[in-house]
């Protein structure tokens, strides 16, 4: 038995006409009857570092009685010179999520997957607190299990007041071990309760993992990293997703 939540999340390749540029992580969410996969926006276009894939190629499982089974799946990011990705703007700038919608007549037929969905997400309700424990699902580094093709979990703790943007931007701050190579991985915590629509993947979604954060007058002989992450709120996927 696989842990449902290894199985929502894919290993995510840049490449520039065929040289394979970087590695990062994406994670399936299901609209409807209509299938997303979702990463940093600075995966797909990053123009500071002049990063600019033209398209991305994810993992897909394809056989349900042997999970080593997988294959490459290559999703071109321009149509008719027009970008297929969605990204966003709130009030404090630009959001560093991307949602990419796959044709599902395409995917093959024995795809073996799990997806977040809008009965996923935290709920007002829900009571989230700064140091409540958390998990970062994906592949540090490139990192993971390549004979079975899993990602791998780092344990993580919210270090901000969770419902509020830290410095104005649409994001929370997580304390976790993070590496190049996890930046659209999906950072989630135990549903406190399930029903029909959440007992196979009972993981809430919070937020997307961006990036590691660091102090500008750090002595980086004297001072060690922060340890710091950002991760933007998952709600930014309901306007992502829409119709």
């Amino acid at each position: 038995m696989i842990e449902s939540i290894l199985l929502a999340v894919t290993r995510v390749a840049t490449f520039e006409d065929q040289e394979a540029k970087t590695n990062a992580t994406g994670f399936f969410f299901k609209r409807g009857q209509r299938l997303f996969v979702v990463t940093s926006r600075h995966v797909l276009i990053d123009e500071p570092t002049k990063h600019f894939p033209d398209r991305i190629e994810i993992e897909l499982h394809v056989n349900p009685d042997n999970v080593a089974e997988s294959i490459g799946f290559s999703i071109p990011l321009y149509r008719d010179g027009k970008s297929v990705w969605r990204d966003g703007l709130d009030g404090g700038g630009g959001i560093d999520v991307a949602v990419v919608e796959l044709d599902r007549t395409a995917l093959p037929s024995g795809m073996v997957y799990r997806a977040f969905t809008p009965a996923h997400l935290y709920r007002p309700r829900d009571r989230i607190e700064a140091g409540d424990p958390l998990l970062i699902v994906g592949f540090p580094l490139g990192f993971h299990d390549t004979l079975h093709h899993l990602p791998v979990v780092r344990q993580a703790v919210i270090s901000s007041s969770f419902g509020m943007r830290f410095q104005g931007h649409g994001y929370f701050l997580t304390d976790a071990r993070t590496h190049r190579g996890t930046s659209g991985a999906p950072v989630v915590m135990r549903m406190p309760r399930t029903d029909a629509s959440t007992r196979a993947l009972p993981w809430m979604l919070l937020g997307t993992h961006s990036a590691r954060l660091d102090v500008g007058s750090r002595d980086f002989e004297l001072d060690e990293a922060l340890g710091l992450n950002s991760a933007w709120y998952a709600d930014i996927l309901l306007p992502l997703t829409e119709a």
